[in-house]
């Protein structure tokens, strides 16, 4: 998606739905959510909390709705973009400026927001079950207790991670490769993933 500095700079920009997320954003400011910029497109917020955003691509444009999972959908319009990797988010696509129903997408955006209000959220499973540390890391905790005492400092979930990229690897060299990475990594106190998040 290409980069753009400004919420103008997105609705203006020549697309063939320009004048359609034109209309999905005067929609938008029917109702009391806040209109923010964020990765690329614009997001509405209630309290901060992002609650739906208008998008445009090339065969169609339409509204995303973060906890769209909670809305009622009298209409049966939503649909779950990434079957399987999103729980929550649901999108209200259109072809044409035509298709737009500009009081089913207001009262959507609305209940969208009372349920912000509420504070229904998708809440994330927790893997059950403790974390069972490769015999590798073992070893290297076992014998160094600084190392131990900093890899018991991270959250349940960090250890996983570090678990987990040790164990999937398939060959002995690849494990010992990424053990001598995150080694130092635990030493520090940085999570295998801290650069991503």
């Amino acid at each position: 998606m290409e980069r753009v500095k400004s919420l103008e700079a997105y609705y203006e920009k020549e697309h063939p739905f320009k004048e359609g997320i034109a209309l999905l954003r005067n929609l938008a400011q029917e109702t009391d959510s806040i209109e923010t910029l964020k990765w690329n497109f614009p997001v509405y917020t209630v309290n901060g909390k992002n609650v739906f955003g208008i998008c445009r691509f090339k065969s169609h444009f339409g509204v995303w709705f973060f906890n769209g999972s909670f809305l009622i959908d009298p209409k049966k319009v939503l649909r779950n973009a990434q079957e399987g990797k999103t729980k929550g988010m649901r999108h209200w696509n259109f072809e044409s400026i035509d298709e737009v129903d500009q009081q089913g997408v207001v009262a959507y955006m609305n209940e969208a927001i009372d349920n912000e209000r509420k504070g229904l959220k998708i809440v994330q499973e927790k893997k059950s079950g403790s974390t069972e540390i490769p015999t590798l890391l073992q070893s290297q905790l076992d014998e160094n207790n600084e190392l131990n005492n900093a890899f018991e400092a991270f959250t349940p979930y960090k250890q996983r991670e570090f678990c987990e990229y040790i164990s999937e690897a398939k060959q002995e060299k690849t494990k010992l490769r990424r053990l001598e990475k995150i080694l130092p990594m635990i030493l520090k106190g940085v999570g295998l993933n801290d650069a991503y998040r």
